[in-house]
């Protein structure tokens, strides 16, 4: 069943199914790290989903075109009809595509970004929901992948944006090196500061010199449970944008 939420930022709304796999404060979180991207860029978003991201960037950082990948058909379409919503049709354009399979032009665009599946096919529950699965699981495509369609996408000195989990960090790295990425800004994502951080969101340049920014912790949840105000912040940025 199809319902429409309201992103409480500049009037922006988004359709998603409440039987299938809808987006977390990580993509929020992904789109805020990712603020630093200038204005008239061109951006690739793999495995878009129903277009969080993309929308979200349409008024935080006013591309000049968005690419939203996604390999789901019956996804791909709600995301479609979510840009009509907005009428941002003029800059954001979905193609239903395995991200292996691409045929865009290489070394063209100035940004890449992704919330991709963070399990590996033989880890952790698998749900009966094909499209959670395909949402958490690496199941059409693994994080090399990934990393290998984003480096061939961005141009030289261009910016590749991801949020992952910690717990593979080091293969991470491994592969971001393996494909000329440069990790520039890394932050690490904790639920609570008590608590093991399990999130990561980074920044890398492909072909960049050799230099990396380790952020402060961006802590969700203070003990109480209640938002910290770091979180507070960015959903008041969103209700003064609705004002």
């Amino acid at each position: 069943m199809e319902r429409i939420d309201d992103l409480q930022f500049e009037n922006l709304k988004i359709i998603q199914d409440t039987n299938g796999f809808r987006f977390g404060i990580d993509s929020v979180l992904l789109t805020e790290f990712a603020r630093d991207i200038k204005k008239n860029k061109t951006i690739v978003d793999l495995g878009t989903g129903t277009g969080i991201l993309g929308i979200l960037l349409s008024k935080k950082v006013y591309p000049k075109k968005i690419i939203g990948v996604e390999i789901q058909e019956e996804v791909a379409k709600m995301a479609q009809k979510s840009i009509k919503l907005n009428s941002l049709e003029n800059i954001f354009e979905i193609i239903n595509a395995n991200i292996k399979e691409l045929k865009l032009p290489k070394n063209y665009y100035d940004v890449v970004i992704t919330n991709p599946p963070y399990k590996k096919v033989d880890t952790g529950i698998i749900s009966k929901n094909i499209k959670q699965q395909i949402s958490r699981f690496e199941i059409h495509a693994n994080l090399e992948d990934w990393i290998k369609t984003a480096s061939e996408l961005i141009n030289s000195n261009g910016s590749f944006y991801m949020v992952y989990r910690v717990n593979r960090l080091t293969e991470l790295f491994k592969i971001l090196n393996k494909y000329n990425l440069e990790v520039k800004r890394i932050r690490f994502v904790y639920s609570k500061l008590s608590e093991q951080s399990n999130l990561v969101l980074i920044k890398a340049v492909k072909n960049g010199n050799i230099f990396l920014k380790v952020e402060k912790p961006l802590v969700i949840y203070k003990e109480d449970g209640t938002y910290t105000n770091e979180i507070i912040n960015i959903y008041k940025d969103k209700e003064n944008n609705n004002e």
